[in-house]
């Protein structure tokens, strides 16, 4: 699991840093209501493209055997759903339009609806290479992808393309995840009109489907009120400071999500050391990434003004109070991959199913205080689903929910002082310092850093030890007294 996640986290690590880094381009080029546009559309292609997978990816890559055969039925059954999606959208793309008031959105739903002839070819080479476990090449097609999809819309964003430069970017990045993952899966496309083969994988890909589209459902709930209510800027500002506001999590939950899952699926039948992988990945995520978002709610204001501008400054708000949330994601996401694992997909669909509901009225009580009021909205439905989530998961592998809270008490007890110390810090710091935005973020951000590693390394923490005892030899420091 470790060299697994070694790779995803490389992986992630590239995406996140140049993502960021292409984002900021585009930001400075791009107004807040052009994102608003695509992330409108975005709400409705994205739901169609769970149906168009089908969840039978995931399915394959959970199967004990997978033959060619299956492979080939797969890819047959998601390529006629795309077929179906695409004309859908087509057709439907004037009255999408006319609901919106707004005539560009004919033309972009159209051009942004053909993706779903590319997915067949993304998804079936993605799902081998996950199922043989090649993280690293699936890293590289991820950063390949990033950079094309990156490259071509800065391009045509400085040519005052607009919204286009995103839709057209994103299309040239398709194209070239589809030719490099297929190249390095050794996979070819097959049709097959074995249906009858492919019932256990729908089965379960149903299920799978089903979850992640009331799941997308719920996370785009925010995008789908604000842009009727309050317009297109103020989704681009949201959805900025929730974008940010999850980076982390991406980056540390990602890249474990998919090695955990693998594992426990292997590990079906022995829950002692389910267990063992739920618990302990909780342990070292919480403790890796928790920092990144205390740092973020003493500079988030600051960051977001220095890296894009005084233009997206609004976004600030949503991103300090969402991360808050951050415990929440975490144990969401890990209760996610047991279910996904264990077979337990049909328990976890009536949770999503009460989460729509419970972040619905969420976001409509606490809409007449801005965005703010919506971060918060969203905070606290998120809190109480983890809650009902963790629940079936340690159901799942028989285990208490004293194991969960174990699991977040080193993370708690590192990043308490962390927060104290940089409260002094900014207190303490020159009001000059302070006005220069990029400097404010790299000074508190140095001193935290600094901070929390001499905490880690030297705070006496036993269910750390391994990893503290990790870290000490690769710096080569002195042993810790901690008994290992």
């Amino acid at each position: 699991m470790r060299r697994g996640a070694a790779w995803v986290l490389i992986g992630k690590a590239g995406d996140q840093f140049l993502g960021f880094a292409f984002g900021v381009v585009l930001a400075r080029l791009l107004a807040p209501e052009v994102f608003g546009l695509l992330l409108t559309i975005q709400v409705f292609t994205g739901l169609a493209g769970f149906i168009s997978g089908g969840g039978m990816g995931q399915a394959l890559v959970r199967a004990r055997s997978v033959t060619k055969a299956d492979l080939d039925i797969v890819f047959t059954m998601q390529l006629m759903a795309g077929c179906v999606i695409y004309t859908a959208f087509f057709l439907s793309a004037p009255l999408f339009a006319h609901w919106y008031d707004e005539p560009l959105y004919t033309d972009l739903l159209r051009v942004s609806a053909l993706s779903f002839l590319f997915r067949p070819l993304i998804n079936l080479p993605n799902n081998i290479l996950f199922r043989q476990m090649r993280y690293k090449a699936r890293a590289g097609v991820s950063l390949a992808t990033l950079l094309a999809s990156s490259a071509v819309s800065i391009v045509l964003a400085y040519l005052d393309y607009g919204v286009w430069s995103l839709v057209w970017g994103g299309m040239a990045g398709s194209i070239v995840h589809a030719a490099l993952a297929a190249n390095l899966a050794s996979w070819r496309p097959g049709l097959s009109t074995e249906f009858r083969r492919g019932a256990e994988l729908a089965r379960y890909g149903f299920l799978v489907s089903a979850n992640d589209i009331v799941y997308y459902i719920r996370s785009q709930l925010s995008i789908f009120i604000l842009s009727q209510r309050l317009g297109p800027a103020s989704v681009g500002l949201y959805n900025k400071g929730e974008s940010l506001a999850r980076m982390p999590f991406r980056f540390a939950a990602g890249s474990v999500y998919d090695v955990l899952f693998r594992a426990l699926a292997a590990e079906q039948s022995n829950l002692d050391k389910g267990r063992y992988l739920f618990v302990r990945s909780i342990t070292l995520v919480a403790v890796y990434a928790s920092p990144l978002y205390v740092g973020l709610i003493w500079l988030a204001e600051p960051l977001v003004r220095g890296v894009y501008g005084p233009k997206w400054v609004e976004a600030a708000q949503p991103l300090l109070i969402l991360s808050a949330a951050w415990p929440f994601w975490l144990l969401d996401n890990f209760s996610g991959a047991v279910a996904a694992a264990h077979d337990q997909l049909h328990k976890e669909l009536p949770i999503q199913v009460t989460s729509v509901v419970v972040t619905a009225l969420a976001i409509v009580a606490t809409l007449p205080f801005g965005l703010s009021g919506v971060a918060w909205g969203i905070t606290g439905s998120t809190a109480f689903i983890s809650i009902l989530m963790l629940r079936m998961a340690l159901t799942t592998l028989q285990a208490r929910w004293w194991d969960a809270l174990v699991a977040l008490i080193p993370a708690a007890a590192l990043n308490i002082p962390l927060g104290l110390a940089l409260w002094l810090a900014n207190w303490a710091m020159p009001r000059a310092l302070k006005e220069h935005d990029l400097l404010h973020v790299i000074a508190l951000g140095g001193f935290g850093g600094i901070v929390y590693a001499a905490l880690f390394l030297l705070m006496p923490l036993p269910t750390l030890a391994p990893e503290q005892h990790r870290w000490r030899k690769l710096l080569r420091l002195p042993s810790s007294s901690v008994p290992i």
